[in-house]
């Protein structure tokens, strides 16, 4: 089915990305993957080539775009080369606006060149050991002493918290409040009393560092606080639909690519003397997962319309996130199986799709509480 959501200046940016990105990352990433982190000088070539900040004030170095379907296209073209240890998503389309539009002028000053060249490689640390999807069990406090606030804390599962120099933490500066005792404050690298834990091994994204953080009495400026005080849970409430919407979309292009590299394995693989995909079994197989694809891209290029329009809801969004990432399982699965023994072979994308695809229905709101955000907004 056609798509109608990109114009011309879009696929201009998409061949800049394609072309950057089998320059700069695509050569080197079987060496992040051993190493479970990427080079640091990857971020300041992308921030040259105009990939960092696209929708960030040009005053300050960014593209001045604010137009999600730039953000979009990147998203599309890493999953499409398979360099899943770029945090270039959660930087762009998760921590930019919390800078763009909760910051202060100072406080844009400050960060959001650095931001968009690249020197600055950003994070945003809510879960804890101990605590989830669930804001009111956040346990790190910030407590304000003079013209500072006194952090004391740990975070985990953090994407991009080793090569993190500014993370924006969640943390309870009303502990009798509840979630609606959370503030952001921003802790930058260097910060008295703030450690970085070990690297976590995880089953997939092997070269996206992901690490424990921990505030040990870690002093910060009290003009780091991101917003409002204990308006927290508001800031993070307005800013979860973008982050999920991003995730739909490198969902639904994960799908895309493994859907495709199967259809050429089903054309080319022969058993009993024909193509696999003549049976008729794998024929429906591939026929249902493209049509559930067909679905899901053209729901999410809804969204992003809408996105843009300033009216995606945060009920959509949950919808966009929770449907188009158990699907994209879902398609990794089926087409795994399809490729047989090849298919648990690492040197198969498909090995790796597949593994790379699961924690899509947990990070950003598991699957179900974005159920639970649908079930709420119709009124049960």
């Amino acid at each position: 089915m056609e798509q109608h959501l990109y114009e011309p200046v879009h696929e201009e940016f998409r061949a800049l990305c394609r072309d950057f990105l089998k320059r700069e990352a695509a050569p080197y990433h079987d060496e992040w993957e051993v190493a479970g982190i990427v080079d640091r000088e990857v971020w300041r070539k992308a921030g040259k080539a105009g990939l960092l900040g696209m929708d960030v004030d040009e005053e300050y170095g960014g593209g001045g775009q604010r137009d999600f379907r730039f953000n979009a296209v990147l998203v599309e073209e890493i999953v499409a080369v398979g360099v899943s240890g770029l945090g270039f998503g959660l930087h762009n389309d998760v921590v930019a606006p919390y800078l763009t539009e909760l910051g202060t002028p100072e406080q844009k000053q400050r960060w959001l060149p650095r931001f968009c060249s690249g020197d600055m490689v950003t994070a945003i640390a809510m879960s804890e050991p101990g605590a989830g999807s669930d804001l009111a069990g956040v346990r790190t406090s910030a407590v304000r002493d003079g013209d500072e606030y006194v952090l004391n804390g740990q975070k985990t599962f953090i994407t991009n918290g080793e090569q993190a120099d500014l993370v924006v933490v969640v943390a309870k500066t009303a502990p009798d409040q509840g979630a609606h005792g959370v503030s952001l404050v921003a802790v930058e690298r260097g910060a008295p009393g703030f450690s970085r834990g070990r690297r976590l091994a995880k089953i997939g994204l092997k070269a996206n560092d992901t690490a424990e953080l921990f505030f040990d009495d870690c002093r910060v400026p009290a003009t780091n606080l991101i917003g409002t005080e204990n308006h927290g849970f508001y800031h993070l409430m307005g800013n979860l639909p973008r982050e999920r919407l991003s995730i739909a979309v490198a969902a639904v292009a994960a799908a895309e690519r493994i859907l495709d590299l199967t259809l050429e394995y089903a054309r080319t693989r022969e058993a009993f003397g024909r193509p696999i995909g003549k049976f008729q079994h794998n024929r429906f197989v591939l026929a249902e997962l493209d049509t559930e694809v067909t679905i899901a891209r053209t729901f999410l290029n809804h969204c992003v319309a809408e996105f843009n329009a300033g009216r995606l809801s945060v009920t959509d969004a949950a919808k966009a996130k929770w449907w188009t990432t158990e699907l994209q399982n879902k398609v990794a699965d089926r087409c795994l199986q399809m490729h047989g023994g090849y298919g648990y072979m690492l040197e198969y994308p498909v090995a790796k799709a597949w593994l790379n695809s699961r924690v899509q229905t947990i990070y950003g709101g598991t699957t179900e509480i974005m159920k639970e955000i649908v079930g709420r907004g119709l009124g049960l």
